[in-house]
């Protein structure tokens, strides 16, 4: 998290290959913060402290999980139904 700053944004679209003037004004504009922010807001009423998380059926799955776990609790899910 230490690296996320603008300039790098920048660099790392250019190393993308991004169309880096649409992209450049876009994020100097802050036109899409407040939507942003509102998804921030909306994750942590939800629960989610952290990257990845994912919601199976209203059960979290947190973190980099393998597909075993995925698969754990989307059976549960469908045995409940």
């Amino acid at each position: 998290q230490a690296s996320l700053s603008v300039a790098n944004y920048k660099a790392w679209a250019q190393e993308l290959g991004l169309n880096t003037a649409q992209f450049n004004s876009c994020l100097d504009s802050g036109k899409y913060a407040d939507e942003v922010a509102k998804d921030f807001a909306d994750g942590q009423a939800a629960g989610v402290r952290g990257t990845p998380t994912f919601f199976v059926n209203g059960e979290t799955v947190v973190g980099a999980v393998p597909f075993a776990q995925f698969k754990s609790a989307i059976e549960a899910a469908l045995a409940g139904k």
